[in-house]
């Protein structure tokens, strides 16, 4: 695990923090033609003979690297077929992950897999999933008959609400699961910190309310995830 771990933290190193934007915007215009994308890749291979510090593995340092080649370049073709290009980003990055993973313990890759579904916190996991996109369309749902009486703010970010809640939930959520209920009070109060001089130049009561409700909700829905899931323990 050791070794998978030091190789995820050289990835992370030379895709993220030694990678400048200069070699991003060549290897976009260039594709294969990039002296960017072989020397990004070099890069990643003494990175990981650097971390591993043994000469032993350098057979898997290379089939990681020549991997990673092969993954940029796909990227970086089918980069233009995708009009979100977050969604070309991440499978990228989940590629790379996966690669890493194989060649690490592809001895005993399948028993391996299998070991690591069976000691994952499956009530977790579910928990986790439940707080984001199944606690938005339950609130959506509970919330649509107020929503109807608010006036669309088109100053808004698309979405940035929905996303704000799922992210405040996953908080509340770790919050409960380390036992820092304190936390969470601090959490309301940041919240209503924000939000007090938008509502207050509005001077909309629906909204103030509608907001209330919300956020109440949503921290409701959060909480009783972290509760349902911390009574497995008692």
């Amino acid at each position: 695990m050791l070794i998978f771990i030091k190789l995820i933290l050289a990835h992370l190193i030379g895709d993220f923090v030694l990678q400048p934007t200069k070699w991003v915007v060549h290897k976009e215009s260039n594709k294969v033609s990039s002296k960017y994308l072989y020397l990004h890749v070099l890069l990643h291979f003494v990175l990981y003979m650097l971390l591993l510090w043994d000469l032993a593995l350098w057979k898997m340092a290379m089939v990681i690297a020549i991997g990673h080649l092969g993954i940029d370049i796909l990227k970086l073709y089918t980069d233009p077929m995708f009009k979100n290009k977050s969604i070309p980003f991440f499978i990228d990055q989940g590629l790379h992950v996966l690669l890493i993973y194989i060649c690490v313990f592809y001895g005993d890759l399948s028993g391996r897999t299998v070991l690591l579904f069976q000691d994952m916190d499956w009530y977790l996991v579910t928990a986790i999933v439940f707080v984001t996109y199944p606690a938005a369309i339950i609130m959506g749902k509970v919330l649509e008959g107020m929503a109807n009486q608010i006036e669309t703010d088109h100053k808004s970010l698309p979405n940035a609400g929905k996303y704000i809640g799922m992210i405040e939930r996953l908080f509340v959520l770790i919050f409960i699961v380390i036992g820092r209920w304190e936390v969470i009070g601090l959490l309301i109060a940041a919240k209503s910190v924000f939000r007090f001089n938008d509502l207050k130049e509005r001077n909309n009561r629906k909204l103030t309310e509608y907001i209330l409700i919300g956020t109440l909700v949503s921290f409701g829905l959060a909480i009783l995830a972290g509760l349902l899931y911390m009574s497995q323990y008692h």
